[in-house]
């Protein structure tokens, strides 16, 4: 294991909707999909984590994935651009993915941000720690 990261690295048992956590612990999504570049020897390498409902519903495909498609892109203003953060910023793959920066420097996706606002704001006490 290497910096935390398990050896092999599995993407779709390792990564593949994994909570992602900042370095202090705050959540900041879930990991829906992965990029990947490949390496001149023929192996592939993460180079990104990608966060929000349109790279989601990329990857479910089906009806429920284009439904979240279009509510993503509705919801971003026709925008369906994913979060994406580079793998050099995780620090350490276990039962949720750690980064190495805190979430108040990553943009928040559309739909979660709305959920936020609009749905997990009313809910009496969810503005306070448990």
């Amino acid at each position: 294991m290497i910096l935390g990261r398990p050896d092999p690295l599995r993407v779709e048992f390792h990564l593949l909707d994994r909570q992602i956590v900042d370095v202090d612990g705050h959540p900041v999504g879930k990991v829906d999909d992965v990029e990947l570049a490949r390496n001149p020897d023929g192996t592939y390498r993460i180079t990104a984590l990608l966060v929000g409902q349109h790279v989601l519903g990329e990857r479910i495909g089906g009806l429920l994935g284009k439904v979240l498609c279009t509510l993503a892109a509705r919801l971003g203003g026709g925008r369906a651009e994913p979060l994406r953060i580079t793998y050099d910023h995780v620090k350490q793959v276990s039962s949720d993915v750690t980064l190495s920066l805190r979430a108040e420097v990553l943009e928040v996706p559309p739909l979660e941000k709305w959920l936020r606002d609009k749905l997990i704001a009313r809910i009496p006490g969810s503005g306070h720690g448990g």
